[in-house]
């Protein structure tokens, strides 16, 4: 094998150049066989095997700085810098991460996760380059979805600024994870241009340069180079009139030529951006068809490309899509917003029941959620569904633009608490503190689906902004006894008994069951007390909670700085409680990628590590 000759950054410069082609199959060959075990993202890096192969070969991965926007289509990068044998621990707890790391390979420059921030990142680099008189080629990729993003916007903006070689590179594969929507996605179906128009330009201007009243000549045929322009390169002019030189679309999998348009690109002296066109999911049939269903997914038949282990249960988001597509039959003022994510946050359905009342607002957070405050502003009731690390990107127009004017918009997070195999760019573990924190924003988590059920027909008939934070993965259906109304800022309790107070929030609730069961098996009288709202919080119920026990132990999955721990302490210190409180969250870090479970246990947010932390606090030695 080809990939055997692959052991360290540098190494594609043995393989011979006849035989590429037939390496770059057996990086997708790799690719597939790897992620049918572990999962994580196809689509995307068999899409972009040759444009990784060509940067490897024109740049130098340890010099060079190459940063991939989000960076789920790293992995043939990976492979090229010597880490193909982290493959059989991708994404898992300790293994390699799915995404680039600074600590993970000198070769990764820049750690990336969310979208759009690549070119910034990029222009920054280039920027510290020049100021340090540093010699290395700067080179951001990224995709055509990412380009809706607002920053993307805005660096490429600022990118006329700079006086030497910076390369973008747009891999337009007409996919962000789902299909694109907008004005920009538009525009770049249409540009076209061949590469004689800049060889000329770049030919014809080196020369005047250096014959008599050359600048003049140059001046006097400015006007006619612009019409032709105009005709010629209609598209491009979006990016030269940023003060970037435009080239594309090349074909993404024409190795040779990808080579030679990246040779020319490394000789500029200002900023080029190179449009790329290539096929996600490229080489796989079932990922070329479906490139959506195979941007992440889990351990898959080769075969087949069916998971191996078929969903039997509804999730969190299956139990929102139902929802809020039956209340939108009788409420014809629910609209839904999304930003670039249909699939992921279960809104096809609504999107195909109701399509005039669907808005798909690209990878744009802020702008959906402003969109949404407009909407709203307008009669309208909007629900924003979104993943819970995601929609730290719209914070400002959460408050400016949605709770300074106290509107009804609803924010459905998705994704909330530890997310598992895609790391810290992914945990949602910071969205009760931020949310908390704002005033007039309502926030609430259900205990099971029958109460996120019970919160959505609630929030759409709630009239100011309100939050419902949920997880990941199966619905749990525990305790679907216990089924009280839902009003804001008031808890449930469960179970009502004296000495320990469990108070949990949303997912910790059934964790909580869990470690009430046990402390009951050592003889102690346990209460438990879903507090369903952060903010605002049950004072009545916290108060009385506290006078009728020797311990509150809060159990929330989010940091604890800023959280309901903290809140919970500081409204009984203004109280002047003096009851124990043992506060149990997510310790203020950053959570690595591995599975949900073994993370919980890691950072003692499991069952068994909370049943020691009470019984060491009360004194408990078995």
């Amino acid at each position: 094998m080809l990939l055997d000759k692959i052991n360290q950054a540098g190494d594609i410069h043995k393989i011979d150049e006849k035989d590429l082609p037939l390496l770059a199959s057996e990086i997708r060959r790799f690719l597939v066989q790897k992620i049918s075990r572990t999962g994580g993202h196809l689509a995307s890096n068999l899409g972009v095997v040759e444009l990784t192969m060509a940067l490897h070969l024109v740049f130098d991965p340890e010099k060079d700085r190459m940063i991939w926007d989000v960076g789920h289509q790293s992995y043939t990068h990976k492979i090229l810098t010597g880490r193909r044998t982290g493959f059989d621990e991708l994404r898992k707890y300790g293994g390699m991460s799915g995404f680039p790391k600074r600590k993970e390979s000198s070769c990764d420059p820049f750690d990336t996760g969310h979208s759009s921030t690549s070119i910034s990142a990029g222009l920054g680099l280039a920027k510290a380059r020049d100021l340090k008189g540093e010699d290395y080629s700067v080179i951001s990729v990224i995709g055509d979805g990412a380009l809706t993003g607002g920053m993307a916007l805005e660096a490429l903006n600022n990118v006329a600024d700079i006086d030497s070689n910076f390369i973008i590179i747009l891999n337009d594969n007409e996919m962000s994870i789902s299909r694109n929507t907008g004005g920009i996605s538009a525009h770049l179906g249409k540009i076209r241009r061949t590469a004689t128009y800049y060889d000329l330009k770049e030919r014809l201007s080196s020369r005047l340069e250096k014959i008599p009243q050359g600048d003049q000549i140059k001046n006097t045929l400015s006007f006619v180079k612009n019409k032709v322009k105009t005709a010629v390169l209609s598209g491009g002019i979006f990016f030269e009139n940023m003060g970037i030189t435009y080239w594309g679309p090349i074909d993404g999998h024409d190795l040779k030529g990808l080579v030679s348009v990246l040779e020319n690109a490394k000789r500029m002296k200002k900023p080029v951006l190179i449009h790329v066109m290539t096929k996600k999911g490229k080489g796989y049939r079932p990922a070329e068809v479906h490139p959506e269903r195979f941007h992440g997914i889990s351990p898959f038949e080769i075969r087949t490309g069916e998971p191996k282990s078929a969903k039997t249960e509804k999730d969190w988001t299956d139990v929102f899509s139902d929802t809020i597509c039956q209340e939108a039959e009788t409420n014809p003022s629910i609209v839904a917003v999304t930003a670039a994510m249909p699939d992921g946050t279960g809104l096809t359905p609504f999107a195909e029941k109701y399509p005039d009342r669907f808005f798909d607002a690209g990878i744009a957070e802020q702008h959906a959620v402003t969109f949404a405050a407009g909407m709203a502003a307008g009669g309208l009731k909007p629900v924003v569904a979104v993943y819970s690390s995601f929609l730290q990107r719209a914070y400002d127009q959460i408050i400016h633009d949605v709770c300074i004017q106290n509107l009804p918009v609803v924010f459905a997070v998705d994704r909330a608490g530890l997310v598992g195999s895609d790391g810290e760019t992914h945990q949602g573990i910071f969205d009760l503190s931020y949310l908390s924190s704002i005033p007039n924003m309502t926030v609430c988590a259900p205990k099971n689906i029958y109460e996120l059920e019970d919160m959505l027909k609630y929030a759409f008939t709630y009239p100011y902004p309100f939050a419902i934070r949920y997880p990941r993965g199966t619905g749990w259906k525990g305790l679907s006894e216990f089924r009280q109304p839902v009003k804001a800022g008031t808890a449930e309790w469960i179970y009502k008994e004296s000495e320990i107070a469990l108070l949990a929030v949303g997912s910790m609730v059934e964790t909580a069951d869990a470690v009430r069961t046990e402390l009951k098996k050592r003889g102690h009288a346990v209460s438990l007390i879903n507090m369903r709202f952060v903010a605002p919080i049950d004072e009545a119920c916290i108060l009385e909670a506290a006078a009728g026990h020797k311990l509150l132990v809060t159990m929330e999955e989010n940091v604890l700085k800023g959280g309901f721990g903290e809140h919970l302490c500081t409204m009984l210190m203004e109280a002047e409680s003096h009851t124990d409180i043992l506060n149990i969250a997510i310790p203020d870090i950053y959570v690595e990628h591995g599975n949900v479970d073994v993370l919980k246990k890691e950072i003692g947010l499991d069952a068994e590590f909370i049943v020691n932390r009470i019984l060491e606090r009360i004194g408990d030695n078995g």
